[in-house]
């Protein structure tokens, strides 16, 4: 077999594998989306990718075979000779030097003649087909390139207007979010297959001697010359309108003292950029001559005017201003530009919206105020949940398979009222089962779900410093109705990445009791049926198991359970959204389901600063997935935002309006931490809207610092329920506070609603500038320098115990700000960290206690109102019940820590053990 014919197989076999690879892997996909109910998504995703690819390479193919086509019938009308020397010019060329180095060279000045010989139809025939395989293999590679950009081509024929006008060029922001890239892509796409096809005819033209290099220099037939300076033309018309392009981009230059187009970028850049323009279109126009007169003079001189233009006016020009003219005099000539940049910031952060207040500090927090403020006490969070994480683990992760990766904050409307409560997942992880237990039966069709949470109020302990459980247990055991879960489930969460077939002749593990397990059938709709020989040998290939084959576990009822991960599943669905890092857990009608924020993100907003990778942010959506079903809901969340309006557009039946969000799941809504803390770090600058004293950072602020577990670290904001100045009722917010740049004490503080109407409104609350207000690190440096209070952690630090302090919080109360930080003890040789303090700081007072209410009392010396309804207090369970109940805790965690050895823990638990014993004596009386 001919090696040319090996080729041609050998691309034709990769090409067929890799359709057929690409077939099998599509349909258990489209499966998988059928059993969601996305169906549509994945055809119009697949759909658009074919259109992609198709149109792409059928416009390389038609470009490339026309020019193709034209090249090989001009080189065979107009060869510029019909004979050719054996010794061809270049060759005559070398020996005259070889000569005039006194060499002695044979005289070639009549070498040979040899007739050129014309190619016989069987030549001809496969020189063709050489050429059609060859342009149709690079036009699919082409296509397939292109097909990254199904989303900008989607987008541009889908587009929303923002109805905002950048204040340069008078367009719209979807003119830069929406068609410009569209533009750029398409010009570089002909750009590439113009190349392409140069290349083509030159090689071409070259082989039917109609193009070549002799002592004369460069010479062309006619024919061959009107065609590649046509061609050349062309190209530089492209050229001419990428040039074009690349004005727009200016708004996002970062040549001035902003982003965005700066004085240099709109007085000499553009000019720089036309003038590249006007010498693109004149060699253009000089190639045209070309064609019908003229030497090649003419179109050198074009390139060259072209190069020297964008030397001179696209690179030294502009500099030559920018060194000159503008930095002598930067903040009068950026002013304008620096206005820009401060607009197009807020807007794109959604910084324009927030509010601003006065904080008056009026610093007159009194007995009175505490009591009139009982909601926002009961609900400061003393539970840290690094610490409790922790704790969860020791205490409730029952089995080693269950793991507890992540405590988050939420909040409840509860029997006791409404409560701030920590809450965790209780996931499994097969790979913690023993090596002897890694079997593909245990990890595939046994352990194949979590089960369950724990849920604490962040402010409940119990006499050994422990959370008190509104949730927990195996079943879950619950203290409310509303807390009640009747599926307790988890087959999808952040912690299943592995896939699972259930519904199989092995029974599931469901839960441990005692010293047996519990085991059940999964009853829901989550996973995707396979019932045929076909679909099983499917999926083999799909996870690469042969298992999946030979098993006599699966029949007709089962189903395969992947893409179980909540992050990977959403982002399959809906790629072009970004997520937030943190999906959190609620109870909802007795079923568990996962809230995860989607983000529409951009980095072509106008004269916006970037953060990263984006200028423009936006929570539009809301993403809720069940964990036992898997089924998800896409709901928008920001019906303003032009991009998830056009992905509507784009997916009409991917996302609902969040009015069909159900009611319990809307009291669950929060707003999201990670676009906050964006929002916040950007706020700390561009709350300056004055040009000059922004550009002199007169008013730059900064994200605190905070002292935890004994390490300097950047404050976080933290979730609270409290009540907001001027308003009537208490609310759950999510806050941090500021201090000015290079100072400790404290500006400002910013909120996020997440209640009811309010949900999404920033307030910002500033304090006056003639007043010290204590920041985080100054009340760090107090409690430091308080002596009873070191004295006590140095004591504890040298019994063998880490001493870690949680996160301190900023407490706003009326006109007032009170600072609250946990104190947690952990055993050096255990992880049980338990929460033994509270410190509470107001002005100049500071004081430590084993509880909040007594840390108030002793700061303000009155009788602090810390109560539920319910009667118990807020910061710890006192009933005699619950007295008893962790007494024989401590009893218990003291015997195990002597069985291990371990006398320092248990030293610390028979003292706690002491003050339980005698705190039920009293109680008693």
């Amino acid at each position: 077999m001919k090696f040319s014919k090996m080729i041609i197989i050998f691309i034709v076999s990769m090409i067929l594998w890799s359709l057929i690879q690409t077939l099998l892997g599509l349909y258990p996909t489209l499966l998988w989306f059928q059993n969601l109910g996305f169906d549509s998504v994945f055809w119009i995703s697949l759909l658009a990718k074919a259109k992609i690819v198709a149109l792409f390479t059928l416009l390389f193919i038609i470009i490339v075979s026309i020019n193709v086509a034209i090249a090989r019938k001009i080189g065979k009308k107009s060869r510029i000779l019909k004979q050719v020397n054996t010794n061809r010019g270049f060759d005559n060329f070398i020996n005259q030097i070889r000569r005039n180095l006194g060499e002695n060279v044979a005289d070639n000045n009549n070498p040979p003649i040899i007739e050129v010989e014309e190619a016989s139809p069987e030549q001809e025939k496969r020189f063709t087909l050489f050429w059609m395989l060859g342009i149709t293999v690079f036009g699919i590679f082409a296509g397939l390139g292109a097909i990254v950009q199904w989303e900008i081509f989607l987008k541009f024929i889908n587009q929303t207007t923002f109805n905002i006008i950048d204040p340069i060029f008078n367009k719209d922001i979807s003119f830069y979010i929406f068609t410009l890239p569209f533009y750029e892509f398409l010009q570089g796409y002909l750009n590439f297959t113009l190349f392409a096809t140069l290349i083509s005819c030159i090689w071409i033209y070259i082989n039917d001697r109609a193009l070549g290099i002799n002592l004369k220099g460069l010479q062309f037939s006619k024919g061959a010359k009107a065609h590649l300076a046509l061609l050349l033309a062309i190209v530089m018309l492209i050229v001419a309108w990428g040039i074009y392009l690349n004005i727009f981009d200016l708004l996002y230059s970062e040549r001035g003292v902003v982003f965005g187009a700066s004085y240099t970028d709109i007085h000499a850049q553009i000019l720089g950029y036309n003038m590249e323009i006007y010498a693109a279109v004149l060699t253009a126009i000089l190639l045209i001559i070309f064609i019908f007169r003229g030497s090649l003079v003419l179109p050198i001189s074009g390139a060259v005017i072209f190069l020297i233009v964008t030397l001179l006016m696209g690179s030294i020009y502009p500099a030559i201003i920018q060194s000159w003219r503008v930095n002598p005099n930067e903040i009068t000539m950026e002013q304008p530009y620096i206005k820009h940049n401060i607009e197009f910031t807020r807007k794109g952060f959604g910084l324009d919206n927030i509010e601003e207040e006065k904080f008056a500090v009026a610093d007159n927090l009194s007995i009175r105020s505490l009591n009139a403020n009982q909601k926002t006490i009961q609900n400061i969070r003393l539970l840290d949940p690094r610490p409790l994480k922790k704790t969860y683990r020791q205490l409730q992760e029952i089995r080693l398979y269950y793991e507890f990766a992540d405590v988050d904050v939420t909040r409840y409307g509860l029997k006791s009222g409404y409560r701030q409560v920590m809450s965790s997942p209780r996931e499994i992880d097969v790979s913690q089962l023993p090596t002897k237990a890694q079997s593909w039966i245990n990890q595939k069709l046994k352990y194949t779900h979590g089960y369950g949470l724990c849920l604490s109020p962040v402010n409940q302990i119990t006499t050994g410093g422990l959370p008190n459980f509104f949730v927990k247990d195996i079943p879950p055991v619950s203290t409310d109705n509303n807390l009640k879960i009747d599926r307790p489930e988890i087959y999808y969460g952040e912690k299943t990445n592995n896939y699972v077939i259930v519904n199989t002749k092995e029974q599931e593990f469901d839960y441990p009791k005692g010293d047996t397990n519990v085991y059940a059938t999964y009853k829901g709709k989550g996973g995707v049926k396979v019932n045929s020989l076909l679909g099983k040998l499917l999926f083999a290939i799909k996870f690469g198991d042969m298992k999946i084959l030979l098993t006599g576990y699966i029949d007709n009822d089962s189903r395969f359970m992947f893409d179980r991960n909540i992050k990977t599943r959403v982002s399959k669905i809906a790629p072009f959204l970004a997520y937030d890092s943190d999906p959190y857990l609620v109870i909802n009608d007795g079923k568990l389901c996962w809230i995860l924020d989607g983000y529409t993100l951009s980095n072509l907003y106008p004269y916006s600063e970037p953060a990263g990778r984006f200028n423009y942010i936006r929570n539009s959506v809301k993403v809720v997935i069940d964990a036992y079903d898997g089924m998800i809901d896409f709901y928008i969340s920001d019906s303003t935002d032009p991009i998830i309006a056009t992905y509507s557009k784009i997916f009409p039946k991917l996302f609902k309006p969040l009015s069909k969000l159900p009611e319990g799941l809307k009291q669950h809504l929060r707003y999201p931490y990670d676009l906050f803390m964006v929002q916040a770090d950007k706020y700390a600058t561009y709350h300056m809207q004055d040009p000059q004293v922004f550009y002199n950072q007169e008013d730059l602020w900064n994200l605190p610092k905070e002292n935890y577990a004994g390490t300097e670290q950047a404050m976080e904001a933290y979730y609270t329920i409290m009540r907001l100045p001027k308003e009537r009722k208490e609310e759950f917010l999510l806050m941090l506070p500021f201090t000015p740049n290079n100072k400790s004490n404290m500006i400002a503080w910013l909120a996020a609603r997440c209640d009811g109407d309010n949900y999404g409104k920033l307030i910002v609350y500033k304090f006056p500038k003639d007043k010290l207000v204590y920041g985080p690190m100054q009340i760090e440096a107090r409690i430091d320098q308080e002596t009873e209070i070191s004295k006590q952690l140095s004591l504890w630090g040298q019994k063998g115990s880490r001493v870690i302090r949680g996160n301190l919080l900023a407490i706003p109360i009326e006109e007032s700000l009170l600072y609250v930080e946990p104190l947690y003890l952990e055993a050096s040789a255990g992880e049980l960290p338990e929460l033994k303090r509270v410190i509470v700081a107001y002005q100049d007072r500071i004081a430590m206690e084993e509880t909040l209410g007594g840390a108030l009392q002793n700061i303000f010396s009155g009788k602090i109102r810390t109560t539920t309804s319910a009667g118990v207090p807020a910061d710890v369970s006192t009933s005699l019940k619950g007295l008893a109940s962790n007494a024989l805790d401590l009893y218990n965690k003291a015997m195990g820590s002597l069985r291990q050895g371990n006398w320092n823990s248990f030293g610390q638990r028979i003292d706690s053990l002491g003050e339980a014993l005698r705190k039920i004596k009293s109680r008693a009386k």
